[in-house]
């Protein structure tokens, strides 16, 4: 695994905003960056697809543990939406994808820092824009990237179960497109896959009181839903409490709820503990006095402490300041060229499937960290 400097292609700000990657550039700074791009050999990406896959594995297991032992409390669900998340999980309501974001050198094994299990953005990067990229500069390239295939047939693996008309959810009062684009690709291959779509803003979802149902402006029901909303926000909302009420079905399914929480992390390390892919975690500083704590619900790398031999060395801001935490230990990333790489790899229909890769100049991968390319050699 290594970090090269490479030269951008002209106009590439005109070429990424052919497909809607419309947020390529954050407050004046690039967030597409192709200045640079990252090479793995065929072993290290067999390596980084061998842990993704055996960390799903782990985390459906560990679903089913929290079911079955009622441990609802350590992820901060309300007792009211329990069986909701039951009802979910036992039948066997499909989820399309999720993102692993792990710590990886080309050395040591990858490492587990945390699962965007819900509404995992950076997509359409992963799947088109870097894809994109490198058929231009190399034709003969390759990559580990499947997403977009794979996510057509998850959609089409949804559309065997239930045909009903798919409905596309984002907040669009925000200072960045990027949930909207990121859910217009979603129901783009969603309408690859044979689906009738459409796209609501979540502000704009009705509730008819008579039918018990969610409605779209028109006040037509809404079978089933995509939202780039998280789960956490929803159960604690009044008008989220319909959501026990409704016929619709969700993607991703409410026992998501489980997996986008942090509280996984020391969990799935109490139950292997020897696993290569895992960080020492826990729910209480760890004895070696080097950690990170994060909240067990938070975003886009805000209110992270590094606490070095019982010092904080760093800290982000944020509004996720109330709540329990977890304790993990500090993860081996490697700086190259004074940026520390972030994989985030993709699980789609159940399938690792590709990667995407965000940098920063610290060991907290924020909403500014930068998007940067990959290919595969040897």
């Amino acid at each position: 695994m290594r970090r090269l400097t490479i030269d951008p292609r002209p106009n590439w700000q005109r070429k990424v905003e052919k497909y809607g990657f419309m947020y390529h550039t954050l407050r004046g700074e690039p967030y597409w960056d192709e200045s640079a791009c990252y090479q793995f050999t065929t072993f290290e990406i067999d390596t980084l697809e061998l842990a993704t896959q055996t960390l799903h594995d782990m985390c459906l297991d560990l679903v089913r543990e929290v079911i079955e032992e009622r441990m609802f409390g350590l992820f901060l669900i309300p007792p009211e939406f329990e069986q909701y998340v039951i009802r979910s999980w036992e039948e066997d309501e499909p989820s399309v994808y999720g993102r692993f974001d792990l710590a990886y050198d080309g050395v040591g094994p990858p490492k587990l820092l945390e699962y965007n299990a819900d509404t995992p953005t950076a997509l359409l990067e992963a799947a088109v824009a870097q894809w994109d990229w490198l058929k231009e500069v190399d034709e003969r390239g390759d990559q580990f990237n499947s997403i977009h295939e794979k996510l057509i047939d998850a959609w089409k693996a949804v559309r065997a179960r239930d045909p009903r008309p798919v409905y596309f959810a984002a907040l669009t009062d925000t200072e960045s497109p990027e949930d909207f684009i990121t859910a217009e690709y979603m129901r783009d291959v969603a309408t690859q896959a044979g689906f009738d779509t459409a796209f609501i803003d979540v502000g704009q979802i009705g509730w008819d009181r008579n039918r018990r149902t969610f409605v779209d402006r028109s006040g037509a029901p809404i079978p089933r839903l995509f939202k780039l909303y998280p789960w956490e926000w929803i159960v604690r909302e009044e008008f989220g409490q319909h959501v026990r009420l409704a016929p619709t079905k969700w993607v991703e399914p409410a026992w998501k709820m489980i997996l986008s929480c942090k509280s996984i992390l020391p969990l799935l390390y109490a139950r292997h503990p020897d696993s290569p892919f895992l960080l020492p975690a826990s729910f209480d500083p760890l004895p070696t006095g080097s950690y990170v704590r994060k909240p067990v619900h938070a975003r886009e790398g805000a209110n992270i402490q590094v606490i070095v031999d019982g010092k904080l060395a760093f800290q982000t801001d944020g509004p996720y300041t109330d709540g329990p935490h977890v304790y993990q230990a500090i993860a081996p990333i490697k700086p190259h060229d004074d940026r520390y790489p972030v994989i985030g790899s993709w699980v789609v229909n159940g399938v690792a499937c590709g990667i995407g890769i965000r940098e920063d100049s610290s060991l907290v991968t924020r909403n500014t960290s930068r998007f940067v390319p990959h290919q595969m050699v040897g």
